[in-house]
């Protein structure tokens, strides 16, 4: 016999990074009876190398919590810390025991098991666990985070399939390249971070990026935003994504930014913040890693063990470059296809925009009752949604809408 309404879960959240459990949090403040499922903090510890650090300055790296009192500001007490202002960015081993600490106080019910499969069921959801538990939800919220999404381009792909290509979520120490000749394809925070990395442990990176010049961002004047000086501050205000106006606009209306036109909205998303480096990564950069810019691979061929990469430039000139291994700085992309979690029927039947799901709202995609949060909103919602600053606008949105629908 099916479920009735009155005996299936209200809500499932599957994911328990920034945004699962920051959703989790707010959820458990409405009263909003839920299951949520995942290991804390896993992409963050399996899938970002050893020694990173967040882009995102400490003032902008809060996973959101109704009260506030989950803060970062509030685990560094905890840890008997003193917090730190933007001249001091956040290390990954730091923000992955914030998200730990995050989890203990604001998500204690976190069930850590695997959810295998999602499918539609009478207008609600059937959801199978790893364990062999099957159960039904009214209503579920997806936010697996980047795993599904890194991104290689095709002329990659057969390295890839050889063991020569590589993406850097495949790896969570750069420090196995030690004496290999790696080529880093990008010229975002992730490429640069990396070949900083790699040459710090001892491998030999060459950064190739299409950009005429690498760019990185303006050192802050001061430790803190309110300290910078007024006129600087009315020509460049803070915001969460950094200073500027444009920044601050897009920061500050998420919720505007749906109604763009998609073709605006898809320009935005993939222009704003993009590609450049923090400024603290400038010196680990320059006069230390080699960097070919104006430079994109045409084609790319197992040879000698290697890699042998044919590089064009914008006046069709062409050269050589052999390397060990080819890491693959080429970000995220979101396509609903390799959401492999959800039944073919149930993700065959969304509707998009361009791969990604078509959003109200609140969150909510085309089939009733089913929402995604994190990356696969930022379509919808803008580039604030690729930043751990975006989780209080979506979790306090997206709670909001699920606790209306009941």
């Amino acid at each position: 016999m099916a479920a009735t309404r009155s005996q299936a879960v209200p809500v499932t959240v599957i994911g328990a990074g920034p945004y699962g459990l920051a959703t989790a949090a707010h959820l458990r403040a409405r009263g909003v009876p839920h299951r949520v499922f995942g290991e804390p903090m896993d992409s963050w510890r399996s899938r970002m190398p050893a020694g990173m650090f967040l882009k995102s300055t400490p003032s902008a790296s809060s996973i959101s919590d109704p009260s506030g009192a989950c803060s970062l500001d509030r685990f560094r007490a905890a840890e008997g810390r003193r917090s730190q202002g933007d001249l001091h960015p956040v290390p990954l081993d730091e923000f992955v025991r914030y998200g730990l600490w995050f989890q203990q106080q604001c998500v204690p019910d976190l069930e850590r098991t695997v959810v295998r499969r999602i499918e539609a069921r009478a207008g609600q959801f059937q959801v199978t666990l790893e364990s062999g538990e099957d159960y039904i939800s009214r209503s579920v919220v997806l936010a697996t985070g980047l795993g599904p999404f890194a991104h290689i381009p095709p002329e990659l792909a057969d390295l890839a399939r050889e063991g020569l290509a590589s993406h850097p979520a495949e790896h969570a120490d750069l420090g196995r390249f030690a004496g290999q000749r790696v080529a880093v394809v990008g010229a975002g925070q992730s490429a640069l971070e990396s070949a900083a990395l790699l040459h710090e442990a001892g491998a030999v990176p060459t950064v190739l990026a299409r950009t005429q010049e690498l760019l990185f961002g303006t050192p802050p004047s001061s430790d803190l935003p309110a300290e910078r000086p007024l006129s600087r501050r009315l020509v460049k205000p803070a915001s969460p994504l950094g200073p500027g106006w444009s920044l601050r606009a897009f920061s500050g209306i998420p919720g505007s930014y749906r109604h763009l036109p998609a073709p605006a909205r898809e320009h935005f998303l993939r222009t704003v913040l993009g590609p450049s480096g923090a400024w603290w990564l400038r010196d680990r950069v320059h006069g230390r890693v080699d960097v070919l810019t104006g430079r994109s691979v045409r084609s790319a061929v197992p040879a000698g063990g290697g890699a042998r990469l044919t590089l064009a430039d914008r006046d069709g000139g062409t050269a050589v470059l052999e390397a060990d291994h080819v890491l693959s700085a080429t970000g995220y992309r979101v396509d609903l296809d390799r959401m492999e979690l959800l039944a073919p029927g149930l993700r065959g039947g969304l509707w998009r925009s361009g791969r990604a799901p078509h959003l109200s709202a609140g969150f909510e995609s085309s089939v009733s009752g089913l929402y995604f949060t994190g990356l696969p909103a930022a379509a919808t919602f803008g580039p604030v949604l690729r930043f751990v600053c975006g989780t209080g606008f979506a979790a306090g949105r997206l709670s909001r809408a699920v606790a209306a629908r009941g």
